[in-house]
């Protein structure tokens, strides 16, 4: 990985499971699992999931289109982003 970039996650819907699964991007196997999206989206939960070297979540609809895109730690957000 490139010095200064963070590591990429993708919180998606498990159809098969019926949960949200969060991985990191290329990944198989799930770092986390929540039984709904609110679950998971829920005060700090991403960040604490993500863990403590931070990274980017795309969180995704249901459709698997992007919803939106997360930075964890907040201060790693590269300032050139929108948001």
């Amino acid at each position: 990985m490139a010095k200064g970039k963070l590591p990429r996650f993708d919180l998606t819907k498990d159809e098969k499971r019926d949960q949200w699964v969060l991985k990191e991007h290329g990944a198989d196997r799930a770092k986390a699992r929540f039984d709904t999206k609110s679950e998971a989206t829920a005060g700090g939960v991403l960040g604490k999931a993500v863990g403590p070297g931070g990274g980017s979540v795309r969180i995704h609809k249901e459709d698997g289109k992007i919803q939106e895109e997360r930075t964890f730690p907040g201060s790693k957000d590269p300032k050139s982003s929108p948001g």
